[in-house]
This record gives C-alpha cells, sequence and structure tokens, in this order.
C-alpha cells in the first residue's frame, strides 16, 4: 500500500491562477505540471498517493454568508474517510478566514485552525497509526490585493491578520500536536497578492518533498 497523503486547502491547492500569461495552458487553473499538489507526488515518487482536495475560498471553521460550503470543517470527516487509509492530512488554510464579512482576526483563525485538527484526529481514518497532521501557513496576503478588484470583496485588514498568522498557527500545531511548515518564501503573484505563481508552486513542492518523507 502505498503511503497516502491528503491535502485539504483553498484555491492555492486547487490550482487557481490570476495572471493566465503564468500558467502554460493560459487558463485559470495551473495544470498538472505545474501545480504543488501534483509536483509533490512527482518528488516523492509511485511509493506516494498524493490527494489534492483544494476548494477555492474554502476557510477553516467559518461559514462564508455569500456561498455555501466553504468551511472545511464541515467536510473533513466526509473527505478522510472517502480517503482512507490516510498516512499523512497536510491543511493550507487561513487566507480566506481574513475576509472581513468572517469577521476573524488572526488569534481567532488559529482557534479555527485548532478545531478542525481536533476535528480530523478524531475521525477513524488513520489505519494503525496516530493521526498524522501537517499545518502549512500560507504566504502573507500582499498589499497590492487592496488595489485588485478582488480586494473590495475581501474587505479591510486581510494583510493585516495574514501577517499574523504564522506565530498563531505555529503555536496551534504545538497545541495539538501537528507538525508545522511555514509557506512564507513561497511566491505570491503581483497581480492580486495572494495566490501561488507557478514558480511558488514549485517552490512549496519542493519545500514539501525535502519535508514530509521525514514525517512518515
Amino acid at each position: 500500500m502505498k503511503k497516502h497523503i491528503v491535502c485539504i486547502g483553498d484555491s492555492n491547492t486547487h490550482g487557481y491562477c490570476a495572471d493566465p500569461s503564468d500558467c502554460a495552458d493560459g487558463g485559470i487553473r495551473f495544470n498538472e505540471e505545474e501545480r504543488w499538489t501534483c509536483l509533490l507526488q512527482k518528488a516523492l515518487g509511485p511509493e506516494y498517493l498524493v490527494t489534492e482536495e483544494g476548494l477555492s475560498g474554502r476557510t477553516t471553521v467559518f461559514p462564508d454568508p455569500l456561498h455555501e460550503s466553504m468551511d472545511a470543517l464541515g467536510v473533513v470527516y466526509s473527505l478522510l474517510k472517502s480517503h482512507e487509509a490516510v498516512d499523512l492530512l497536510i491543511i493550507m488554510l487561513g487566507t480566506n478566514d481574513t475576509k472581513e464579512r468572517l469577521g476573524a482576526n488572526a488569534a481567532c483563525i488559529a482557534i479555527g485552525m485548532e478545531r478542525l485538527v481536533r476535528k480530523a484526529q478524531s475521525v477513524d481514518c488513520w489505519g494503525d497509526h496516530a493521526p498524522n497532521i501537517l499545518i502549512v501557513c500560507p504566504p502573507a496576503i500582499l498589499p497590492l490585493m487592496e488595489v485588485n478588484p478582488c480586494g473590495a470583496a475581501m474587505g479591510r485588514g486581510c494583510v493585516e491578520k495574514s501577517r499574523e498568522l504564522p506565530r498563531y498557527l505555529e503555536q496551534t500545531a504545538q497545541l495539538v500536536g501537528a507538525h508545522y511548515f511555514d509557506a512564507a518564501k513561497c511566491e505570491f503573484n503581483r497581480v492580486d497578492g495572494m495566490h501561488l505563481t507557478r514558480h511558488g508552486h514549485a517552490q512549496l513542492a519542493d519545500k514539501l518533498a525535502g519535508l514530509v518523507p521525514t514525517l512518515l
């Protein structure tokens, strides 16, 4: 049986591309040769199975009044059970939690992550080993997000909250017994300031390819 890694995230796990000129296919989603999940699979090799579960707009636990089924808490049980047995769960969330309409500061977002991780740990999907979870903190949102059309819907305070997330999420990882990785050095684009570039996807995959085998 291959080592099974499930990746739960938002648009940066789904592979949304805000700059079509940066995507080989010129579309709105990076292809299988570009997304970090697929690059991680390639780097790890045939002894591993990497499953991507990315949804644009996804949050940790906060329901979005504009879009249904956006909180990972509401679906994490079914996602994990549908992919059991799981050897490692990678959670990369937090960017969408900063939206003004959700009303959560960085400390509350981290509490949301704690609740999500504890729920994941409680799911009977881990085979014959203990729950194994890696929290990946996304890069901070760039200030140019505020002058991009998407900035109006994101609202105020997103940049500042995202900058505070690393220290809170690292504390959360220690609290719940999860692994932690800060993706701060992975490149965000200069179009909307909150999505990975093709290079950013490659950077993240490369970092995780070195880390993941040490966690299994």
